[in-house]
């Protein structure tokens, strides 16, 4: 009986550690756990442009790795990250507004908004910051609440 018990704890220990052990909310990372084909997080909104990060100002956070361009940004970074991190962990915005769906960005395809980082498709005459832009608020809204349901799933 004590055996079984011991055992039963065990098991439910093991589960509940693996359920945590998930970092939330998902981040759009390669195989590697490389954040948005390593662009720097903090330069859109310091330098207001897209920019490649670089390895040796590497940092990881809730799972994902985030490269900076320089020591400055990475320090920002550390100070604050939920700050800089983007919506919907860096997919598309438009994607999860329209079709719930996480899709893959340009990262130099981006809007600032209210303190917030959106990025998105663009490729092959599909520019999905264009078509966001026409509908923003309702896109916007389907979004927050898509993503929502990522972020909670287990």
């Amino acid at each position: 009986m004590m055996i079984r018990t011991l055992t039963l704890l065990l098991i439910t220990h093991i589960h509940f550690s693996l359920a945590g052990a998930q970092p939330l909310p998902y981040y759009n990372v390669d195989g590697d756990g490389l954040w948005v084909e390593g662009y720097d997080p903090v330069a859109y909104f310091v330098d207001g442009k897209a920019t490649e990060g670089q390895a040796r100002y590497t940092f990881t956070y809730d799972g994902a790795r985030f490269q900076f361009a320089t020591q400055a940004h990475l320090e920002l970074f550390k100070r604050a990250p939920q700050r800089y991190l983007p919506q919907y962990g860096g997919y598309c915005a438009y994607a999860m507004g329209a079709t719930n769906e996480k899709v893959e960005v340009d990262p130099e395809t981006f809007k600032l908004k209210d303190g917030k980082l959106f990025l998105f498709y663009n490729a092959f005459f599909n520019n999905t910051l264009t078509t966001w832009n026409k509908d923003e608020l309702r896109l916007n809204t389907a979004a927050d609440a898509n993503w929502k349901k990522f972020v909670h799933k287990k």
